[in-house]
């Protein structure tokens, strides 16, 4: 018996009639690791190892989807994924689990060069990026980004109580954007970094450390003045549709966190 033969002899459990009358909103695989690829700002591509997770929506009528194609799609690319063909390769996943709906999403590391503001020595950066796709019923699509960027945040209360210095926090300003038009991960990062009380570098020399600690202690921010300076340059910003903004600060003299969370749909 040749190979066609022996697979259509091997009985299709998955595409089987389930009884149940329960449809499932997401059904795929989740943490497989993959090589993709990312175009910066500068021009240049960055080869990194990102994170999936693919499902798709499944009738009430299936018992189950093939596992098998998730990876064959993924493999199928080989190195040639990128923010960039991520709807086509989400379209093309609904089509081969013939679905209706799906959803892709894939996290990975992004590196900024970074100069430093005085002595102009470059390090890089890095950053923790998600993208999200989804195609609801109709065929509709919709792309998200999430960045989570770290800064500092310095204590408004404190600078104003204190005789010597202010406490100051390193902060995590989370932006998830819905977006209508392409939007550069660095755009995204910039907004976040010109509302903290002053941004991070890898590498920084006396003259820098100086300045940028002279820069948090001028520009004092309670994490409800760092959502709502980035949610308002989200607001003027037509390439956003929608959003969430967070910020959590890690306290340096408590032992937990301040967090604030703004979200917006500018559509609704």
């Amino acid at each position: 018996m040749n190979p066609k033969d022996i697979a259509m002899a091997i009985p299709d459990v998955q595409s089987s009639i389930d009884s149940r009358q329960l449809p499932i909103n997401k059904v795929g695989i989740k943490s497989i690791r993959h090589p993709v690829k990312v175009l910066d700002k500068s021009g240049g591509v960055q080869h990194t190892i990102a994170n999936f997770n693919m499902y798709v929506g499944l009738p009430h009528n299936f018992k189950g989807t093939h596992m098998s194609r998730f990876v064959e799609i993924l493999n199928a690319h080989e190195r040639e994924i990128s923010v960039e063909s991520f709807e086509s390769m989400l379209r093309e996943m609904v089509k081969k689990l013939e679905a209706e709906t799906g959803h892709l999403e894939t996290s990975f590391p992004y590196f900024i060069n970074k100069a430093a503001p005085v002595s102009k020595v470059t390090s890089l950066l890095d950053y923790d990026v998600t993208i999200l796709g989804e195609i609801g019923e109709g065929g509709t699509y919709r792309q998200t980004t999430r960045v989570i960027v770290p800064a500092t945040s310095l204590c408004p209360c404190s600078k104003k109580i204190s005789e010597r210095g202010a406490h100051n926090q390193r902060s995590h300003i989370t932006i998830t954007a819905t977006t209508n038009s392409f939007v550069w991960i660095e755009d995204i990062v910039q907004i976040a970094e010109s509302q903290a009380s002053c941004e991070l570098y890898g590498l920084l020399k006396r003259t820098d450390e100086k300045l940028v600690t002279e820069r948090a202690y001028d520009n004092p921010k309670f994490v409800e003045d760092i959502v709502r300076d980035v949610a308002g340059v989200l607001n003027a910003d037509p390439r956003i549709d929608s959003y969430i903004v967070e910020s959590e600060n890690f306290e340096s003299i408590h032992n937990h966190s301040a967090y604030a969370l703004i979200e917006r749909n500018k559509r609704a």
